[in-house]
């Protein structure tokens, strides 16, 4: 990936709003329950940053996606992956299915006004009884004339109790589970629609994650995206850039980490010397940014092939596969050098081991990744 002066200038500026808007704020967020979502999403709305890579007509800035995962990997060194994933959720999970495939009318009563920063979206598809395995999903979107009555629930949707909108993924049909489905944005002041408190995590605990009911929910057929029952293959491909979001906001982040545990190690010595003249530190460290600079290579790799109009399935899941893993290594080494300081709630390691254990789990499990990477593979067997 070639980078150019204007990667350069958003990358900035993507850093000065980290720096001013974010980080200050972090730990009374955290201890809120929430972060104010609207007022967050609106100044960065006036700063062009939720539509980057959003059509120019609805408010984006027209670009291609690799300005996009500049972006997502400045958002990501923010202390704390609670803002990064509702951010993450608002520009790659719940609008790119609606960008691309969403009518006009659709797309300028919803996208424009989530580009503004005057909506906040949710994303849809998890349930209690249908995490990685999409196709088991239960809740049902039936036909009523030009409307959909919608009844099910959406468990551990990010942004859920200050969210304006869900992109919701239903059961529309009768046929295969792979062809029976619809993305469809639902208003969440309609009639019928109740949402749970926030949920209480073990991480990312500034985000209000929440459990979404519908009772007899009705939304007109216009606020499907695409056409009916092809909501599966729509939402396979909102996922590629869900995965790239997730792996590149990761770089910075793991990056601080390993600089703020350099910096402790440094200061605090032990046995007559800095601990990070031990070999097994300075060693480890040096190992762990070798790691962040092949997922960081990994990732860009992908980003070329989805700015391309290639296939970038394989190389998203092995990036997104790599993030959830090395988070978990690398927050579990740092922390033990940080000794009974790494322990301490507010301590950026000890918040990083909390908050990005989720990135194995969400998103797609490593198990479902291991799973996409084999069937390219050819090495997947088939079901019986």
């Amino acid at each position: 990936m070639i980078f150019t002066p204007e990667h350069d200038a958003l990358r900035k500026t993507v850093r000065n709003f980290v720096d001013q808007e974010m980080d200050p704020y972090v730990n009374e967020w955290e201890q809120a329950g929430k972060a104010p979502l609207h007022d967050l999403f609106k100044k960065m709305g006036d700063l062009g940053l939720l539509g980057i890579h959003k059509p120019e007509e609805y408010g984006g800035t027209g670009l291609d996606y690799s300005y996009n995962l500049v972006f997502a990997e400045e958002i990501g060194r923010a202390y704390g992956g609670s803002i990064p994933m509702a951010i993450g959720v608002q520009t790659d999970m719940a609008t790119p299915a609606l960008a691309r495939f969403g009518s006009d009318e659709l797309k300028r009563e919803f996208l424009a006004p989530a580009i503004a920063g005057e909506m906040v979206a949710c994303i849809g598809v998890s349930e209690s009884g249908a995490g990685s395995d999409v196709a088991g999903l239960k809740t049902t979107a039936k036909s009523d004339g030009d409307d959909y009555i919608i009844n099910g629930s959406k468990m551990w949707i990010t942004n859920a109790t200050q969210g304006d909108f869900v992109c919701l993924l239903a059961n529309t049909g009768d046929g295969p589970v792979h062809a029976n489905k619809s993305l469809i944005i639902v208003p969440l002041n309609s009639q019928g629609v109740s949402v749970s408190a926030p949920l209480d995590k073990m991480g990312m605990r500034a985000s209000d994650t929440g459990q979404i009911f519908f009772d007899d929910v009705r939304v007109p057929k216009r606020y499907r995206i695409g056409d009916e029952n092809q909501g599966f293959a729509i939402q396979m491909l909102q996922f590629q850039e869900e995965r790239m979001y997730a792996a590149a906001s990761a770089l910075k982040g793991m990056e601080r980490i390993i600089s703020d545990t350099i910096d402790w190690c440094r200061e605090r010595e032990t046995f007559g010397q800095p601990i990070l003249n031990n070999q097994v530190v300075h060693f480890r460290m040096a190992e762990l940014q070798t790691e962040v600079e092949a997922l960081r290579s990994l990732t860009w790799q992908a980003c070329q092939l989805h700015v391309n109009g290639e296939d970038a399935t394989k190389l998203a899941s092995m990036a997104k596969l790599k993030t959830g893993r090395l988070w978990r290594e690398l927050t579990d080494a740092c922390l033990q050098y940080w000794g009974g300081m790494g322990f301490m709630w507010d301590n950026p390691a000890s918040r990083a081991f909390r908050d990005t254990r989720i990135l194995s789990i969400a998103g797609g499990s490593d198990e479902m990744m291991l799973g996409i990477i084999a069937k390219y593979m050819g090495i997947l067997p088939k079901r019986r």
